[in-house]
């Protein structure tokens, strides 16, 4: 199979300005490298990409690739042109040029019938998943690969910033934004790559890092996994090709079917390697003693809710310390992190209303959430209600755990949810966001259905939402551009 090649070919993302892409995009155009790629939008993304001089495409169209192919004198000129010309015949332009093609990289999300993609066929493109460039990255580096059905771009942004504040210059590849680095991406001098490797596609077993982490194992993508002993497999394999194998061994299955070198876990009876003890949780964070193998190596004061947080730290800390930082240094780094976007994002107040964003589209995600969004109100005077505002993702996740979703509202006081949002799925399953709401209303007594996130905004505002209220908009979908809709409403 070929290889991608990081010495100074061309590359062309088709879908650049999705969060995955664009961090790989910006990495490699860092390293001036050609870049381009297309999406249908423009987007704060696609603008940090074009100051890096990455050409970007605002339609998925054959055309775009004739941007890269170039004349005997390696003048840019497009292939219409050059065939017009009668310079080459097709086949032999195709030959003498091929080294000048780029390396097109994909997601899952393209499909083989999109109009670039069979652009790229044709010419003889290579073409690769975007798990091929960053399994390609990881190699290059002491790579730190951060795995897990929950909690990936919050531990692998703890990670990389922890790096970051302590000198140690990382390259960082992530799926959300820190406002540290100003991104989803970092390109540093150091030999650490902190990156996020997602099990959704079966991706993860290409990457064969130094350090991995697992943070959970949960059947969470019914549309590729049967069943979770399918989603446990993927793990095995990656977990076989760490270097040094880092988990979380309050998970059942990671304690039962890894083989973890480093241990970490919030049960201090457990035996884990580093855990937390004389914890306290309130509406600012939490705070611990952390303890190495039986020896306490002092106090953490973490800025983040939860206890699926104060878990995310450990498992940082048991990277900083295998990297061979100080724990001092450690947690002065932790305790400064601000947060990444979409986890727990405060977006803004108005009438006395607290704007929360968060991606949590499981089950699992949903509860401890609201969890955290209860401590921040029972901590706060001026706060009295959560209000979880959810659009499901995807119709296979949704009727899969249909009842689990019914379940995880419990910490809300009052609960809004939308129709389904596709991701590109087709609902063969027949389920509804209407159905989910029947569900909850066996349990809970303030529940509600708008259908149409358009005009969500306006529900919001006439019939729900009220002072005191912390306003929690879930889901991986598009709910959240209704965030600045609601808020300016009130204005």
């Amino acid at each position: 199979m070929a290889k991608v090649d990081l010495n100074g070919r061309p590359f062309h993302f088709i879908g650049i300005g999705g969060i995955g892409m664009s961090a790989l995009a910006q990495i490699v155009a860092q390293r001036q490298v050609p870049v381009s790629g297309s999406d249908l939008r423009s987007s704060h993304i696609t603008d940090r990409l074009e100051a890096l001089s990455v050409k970007i495409f605002y339609a998925q169209e054959a055309e775009n690739l004739d941007f890269f192919v170039t004349n005997r004198d390696q003048q840019l000129q497009p292939v219409s042109a050059i065939r017009k010309s009668n310079i080459l015949p097709e086949m032999t332009v195709m030959s003498n040029l091929g080294d000048y093609l780029p390396q097109v990289i994909c997601s899952t999300a393209i499909a083989k019938t999109n109009p670039e993609y069979q652009a790229a066929v044709k010419l003889g493109c290579p073409i690769f998943h975007r798990s091929d460039l960053l399994a390609a990255l990881i190699e290059q580096y002491q790579g730190i690969a951060i795995s897990g059905t929950h909690g990936k771009t919050t531990t692998s942004s703890l990670i990389g910033y922890m790096l970051f504040k302590s000198q140690v210059d990382p390259t960082i590849i992530i799926g959300g934004e820190v406002d540290a680095w100003d991104g989803n991406a970092r390109s540093g001098t150091g030999e650490y790559l902190v990156a996020e490797a997602d099990e959704s596609d079966g991706s993860l077993v290409k990457h064969h890092p130094s350090i991995g982490v697992i943070t959970n194992i949960e059947l969470d993508h019914p549309d590729r996994y049967q069943d979770i002993q399918q989603v446990v497999n993927i793990f095995q394999t990656f977990a076989e090709q760490c270097n040094v194998l880092i988990g979380c061994i309050d998970d059942p299955i990671i304690r039962d079917e890894l083989a973890v070198t480093i241990s970490y876990g919030l049960n201090s009876d457990s035996g884990a390697d580093y855990t937390a003890r004389q914890v306290i949780y309130h509406s600012q964070g939490s705070n611990a003693e952390i303890w190495e193998r039986g020896v306490c190596l002092g106090e953490l004061q973490l800025p983040l809710l939860g206890e699926h947080n104060l878990s995310n730290a450990l498992a940082a800390i048991a990277v900083g310390r295998q990297v061979g930082l100080d724990f001092t240094t450690i947690a002065q780094s932790l305790a400064t992190f601000a947060g990444t976007k979409r986890r727990f994002e405060h977006r803004g107040e108005v009438n006395g209303i607290t704007f929360i964003d968060d991606y949590a589209h499981h089950p699992s995600e949903i509860d401890v959430t609201l969890a955290a969004a209860r401590l921040r109100v029972e901590g706060n005077n001026s706060l009295k209600r959560v209000v979880a505002i959810f659009q499901p993702h995807r119709y296979s996740r949704t009727q899969t755990f249909l009842q689990e979703f019914a379940d995880a509202f419990q910490d809300a006081d009052a609960i809004i949810i939308t129709d389904i949002y596709s991701a590109g799925e087709k609902n063969t399953f027949g389920v509804k966001g209407s159905d989910l709401v029947q569900k909850i209303n066996l349990n809970h007594n303030h529940v509600h259905f708008h259908g149409d996130v358009n005009s969500i905004a306006e529900f919001l505002k006439q019939e729900i939402l009220q002072p005191g209220d912390l306003a929690m908009f879930l889901g991986a979908g598009n709910l959240n551009q209704a965030i600045p809709q609601t808020i300016a409403l009130y204005q």
